[in-house]
């Protein structure tokens, strides 16, 4: 199964914010979405960068409050690991495990399509299981 199945399942509805938002701006964002990370874009809708919880929380342990007011272009995650929607779930979850985050931004070209959470491929995965389960019980029953 590829990254095209949970983006159909979960939808294409993408929380993102520009770069000169400020670290605030982001927090409010994540907050109101009940969310755990933004993706960060330009107008063109192209992966500038990400922003998590962890990252806001990081930033004020070591900056103190007064981050809230830096734009995000200062303190987002640059380098951001993404995958396109024809790449497989197991290669995705060895992507997230290995990097050790948890969102990852969902690319086609250069523009961002979606974004899947760890929570999104455990779900799948976990009725993913309990499908071929029930597949295994009815082909045993029916023997």
């Amino acid at each position: 199964m590829t990254v095209s199945v949970i983006l159909s399942r979960k939808g294409n509805d993408i929380c993102t914010i520009g770069p000169d938002a400020t670290v605030g701006d982001a927090v409010a964002r994540l907050a109101g979405r009940r969310i755990g990370a933004i993706v960060v874009v330009d107008d063109a809708m192209s992966v500038e960068g990400i922003i998590s919880e962890r990252d806001v929380v990081r930033l004020i342990g070591e900056q103190g409050v007064g981050v809230l007011a830096e734009p995000l272009s200062s303190v987002m995650t640059r380098a951001v690991v993404t995958c396109t929607p024809d790449e497989t779930i197991p290669v995705i979850m060895e992507r997230m495990t290995r990097g050790r985050f948890r969102h990852v931004p969902v690319v086609s070209g250069d523009k961002l399509v979606g974004i899947i959470s760890i929570g999104d491929v455990v779900k799948f995965r976990v009725e993913e299981m309990e499908r071929e389960s029930a597949q295994l019980r009815d082909y045993i029953m029916s023997a």
